[in-house]
């Protein structure tokens, strides 16, 4: 082994190495200006989507430096690189997000693209490329093959993760947030790591000891041990789908007589029990399908199923042409609007902050409801802008999005005889919203009584309530207060 580490360290000029790291890892005015650069472009391959676009600022990748910079430090217990490289890093990584919010924030568009959405649910895979293009970026360092590590920035892409966490930011989501900073910390502490291993084989930190050795060993055990976690089971989830998908097919082809053809399946894995819908055109309608197919694939998945099928009844003398060309026509436009809906409620679901099962659709109406999720600080205007958000995110769908039950309800204020608009917009959006009926408080019977029919004429649901203090509003208690005036909700 000791002869295989001879070997290896031959021919390797380690102080020059470590003279480029020592140049290139830390802060620097090129360094700063490749951040300030890079950021942008990739906000505009994200937002476009462009993969050119997104390729190109790859290529920059001004934090690559910074990240082997640390490895490096960590491999010769280098504390002094470990904090100019850490700092650089840090450095760079705030003004990379807070440059991509300014930027998000004055953007007309602010939808979530593929390209984002990509971006949002990193699994085990993404651990293994970063891996894999560290062993290659850490080689390519010490033999000087600058070429590869070109090809190590375009595989493991640092700057755009990080965009999409100022995106998240910017736009209140949690979900893209926590998934792309889940996606930047797996690459950069990845990269770091197995660079600080690939710099041992090749003879750098051998005057450490082998306790330093062991700790070493272990801090790299341990962080890829405690990523794999949540990494690992989002590759279970999506290996999970895929594979219901296919016995979900089989099941359904099994169960149905010769002649019947899938026209449309969507399943939904978020929910429990796992929902299938499906419509099948037969030459026979099976009684009892949907307990014999659920019961069937509980068997399979290993789990709770609620099934329904749409069974489409087939002539038998014209049923092989018949149903291929139904199939034919109706997996194209079925499948089609299927995958656009569930695209639509994706974004949506991204957008208020909430796994895309919570929210609710109606095809006929066309209409997707969701329930924020809770943000601290943003009041009522925030959530209807959200709403307008996601509203404007699927065109040819209507949004309605509601706030989470704790809001703070707006002040009312009457000046001069005239009541607050805005206000009462408000109360009007956020009873509608949430279906319930506010108490109109304090100031006197006239102001109280007036507050509220202005309410119900715009469309909520308000009462008017006691007496004392200041003019408020509350929600009523259960059971509800008859409303005053409350003319039909509209969603």
């Amino acid at each position: 082994m000791a002869q295989a580490r001879h070997g290896a360290t031959q021919g390797v000029d380690h102080d020059g190495v470590l003279r480029q790291i020592a140049e290139e890892a830390g802060w620097s005015g090129r360094y700063a200006f490749l951040i300030v650069i890079s950021a942008p472009i990739s906000l505009l391959g994200l937002l476009m989507p462009s993969v050119a676009v997104l390729i190109g600022a790859m290529l920059l990748s001004p934090l690559m430096m910074p990240i082997i910079g640390l490895g490096f430090g960590i491999a010769t217990l280098d504390f002094h690189e470990i904090r100019r490289a850490a700092t650089a890093l840090l450095l760079g990584a705030v003004i990379a997000v807070t440059l991509s919010v300014v930027l998000i924030l004055l953007s007309p568009v602010q939808t979530i693209t593929s390209e984002i959405a990509g971006r949002t649910q990193p699994t085990l895979f993404d651990l293994l490329v970063a891996l894999l293009s560290a062993i290659a970026g850490g080689y390519a360092l010490i033999r000087g093959r600058g070429g590869t590590v070109v090809g190590v920035a375009i595989a493991i892409a640092l700057m755009p993760p990080l965009v999409v966490v100022g995106f998240g930011i910017a736009t209140w989501n949690w979900v893209v947030f926590s998934g792309a900073l889940l996606l930047f910390l797996t690459n950069a502490i990845t990269i770091a790591l197995t660079a600080a291993l690939v710099a041992r084989c090749y003879g750098f930190g051998s005057h450490l000891s082998p306790h330093h050795t062991g700790l070493q060993l272990v801090l790299f055990a341990v962080a890829i041990g405690v990523l794999s976690i949540p990494l690992g089971a989002g590759l279970r989830r999506i290996a999970f789908e895929a594979v219901a998908q296919r016995q979900v097919r089989d099941a359904l082809g099994e169960d149905f007589p010769a002649g019947a053809r899938l026209s449309q399946v969507e399943i939904d894995h978020g929910v429990t029990p796992v929902r299938v819908r499906a419509v099948m055109l037969t030459p026979r309608i099976e009684p009892d399908a949907d307990r014999k197919l659920a019961a069937d694939l509980r068997r399979r998945l290993a789990r709770p199923v609620d099934v329904h099928i749409d069974q489409v009844r087939i002539s038998p003398e014209t049923g092989a042409v018949e149903a291929a060309q139904i199939a034919r026509a109706g997996n194209g436009d079925a499948l089609l609007a299927a995958r656009a809906r569930d695209r639509a409620i994706a974004d949506v679901a991204l957008i208020a902050g909430v796994p895309a099962p919570s929210a609710t659709v109606d095809g006929a109406a066309r209409t997707i409801r969701a329930t924020a999720a809770p943000l601290p600080g943003l009041g009522i205007a925030g959530y209807r802008d959200l709403e307008r958000r996601a509203d404007a995110a699927v065109p040819d769908w209507h949004v309605t999005l509601a706030p989470p039950g704790d809001v703070a309800l707006p002040d009312i204020a009457i000046k001069a005889g005239v009541i607050d608009d805005a206000a009462l917009d408000q109360a009007e959006w956020v009873s509608a919203r949430l279906s319930r009926t506010l108490d109109v408080s304090g100031g006197t019977l006239r102001q109280r009584t007036a507050v509220a029919e202005s309410i119900a004429a715009r469309g909520g649901r308000a009462a008017v309530g006691s007496a004392g203090g200041r003019l408020r509003l509350e929600w009523a208690p259960a059971p509800e207060v008859p409303d005053v005036g409350s003319s039909p909700q509209t969603p």
